[in-house]
């Protein structure tokens, strides 16, 4: 078994070769993404070509995906026209073995199913702190799609409606609050060299950057108590590199306990085991899947 998998995102494409056992050939270059739609899936077509033969492809890609006919719904503008580009069909066409294409976080989420932190989970909740927040439900060991392909937006939950403004459908929700592009803003209005997570934990020590980082975690915690009693999942992994800081993950399960009703503390908090070769390892299973089928 030979299989291709890529993992597009707005800064870099990871590419390797699942097979069957692990990945291997694992690559990484710059996406170009505001190079537009048509230059990523000349990326793509050329990293794929590079691989020589292969049985099957999967994709993980950032953007709403139709994960049953290929393409994409909806994506903003970090990789500007990738809005209804074809990526299963184009591929397809150019190499005629399965392919699967699937959002980039739901990618993530079966990668932790088989493999990683909810190997032990049937079912479980999984959020991406970075530039937004992304989110993922698994089911039976399956993603949960929804009527529409969309289901696990958490990002768009509004957290703090008395800043929203009539015609801004994104105003007040989740993610402006407790992504990692969040977190740096803040820290920005302290100090101005604060540009990166690297360097606000770096400083952590400081009396006025620990302050930030405690809001920010107040922030995260706010929407893990909402999803937490509407699932009432008995796991959330909690991805994205902010999630690697040891005192981060200590205080957000502390808080979230303190904040849920006693008959929802079964849950686990686990940060993701896979690292960013998750989408990658997702993205192989589905291909897998779609092997099956054809």
């Amino acid at each position: 078994m030979r299989i291709a998998a890529l993992d597009i995102g707005g800064t870099s494409i990871k590419s390797g070769i699942w097979n069957g056992q692990e990945l291997a050939e694992v690559r990484e270059q710059d996406t170009g993404a505001k190079k537009g739609a048509a230059h990523v899936v000349n990326q793509v077509l050329e990293i794929l070509e590079s691989y020589g033969p292969f049985d099957g492809v999967g994709i993980s890609t950032a953007g709403q995906v139709d994960s049953r006919e290929g393409y994409i719904r909806y994506a903003n503008e970090n990789i500007p026209g990738y809005t209804g580009t074809r990526l299963k069909d184009i591929t397809v066409s150019r190499f005629g073995v399965p392919v699967a294409v699937e959002n980039d976080v739901n990618s993530a989420a079966l990668g932790e199913a088989v493999w990683g932190a909810g190997r032990t989970h049937d079912d479980f909740l999984c959020l991406t702190y970075g530039t937004g927040v992304g989110g993922a439900i698994i089911i039976g060991k399956k993603i949960y799609s929804g009527s529409m392909f969309s289901a696990g937006e958490f990002g768009g939950m509004v957290v703090h409606p008395e800043s929203c403004r009539e015609g801004h459908p994104f105003c007040g929700c989740y993610e402006k609050y407790a992504s990692a592009t969040a977190l740096v803003e803040e820290a920005i209005k302290y100090d101005r060299s604060l540009t990166n997570g690297r360097q606000i934990f770096a400083r952590f020590h400081e009396p006025e950057v620990h302050a930030i980082v405690d809001r920010w975690i107040d922030e995260v915690v706010h929407g893990l108590v909402t999803i937490i009693h509407i699932f009432n999942p008995s796991c959330v992994i909690l991805g994205g590199g902010v999630m690697e800081q040891p005192y981060i993950l200590e205080q957000v399960r502390g808080r979230t306990a303190d904040r849920i009703m006693d008959s929802f503390r079964n849950v686990e908090l686990k940060t993701a085991a896979l690292g960013n070769r998750a989408g990658l390892m997702g993205a192989s299973r589905l291909a897998m899947e779609q092997m099956k089928k054809t």
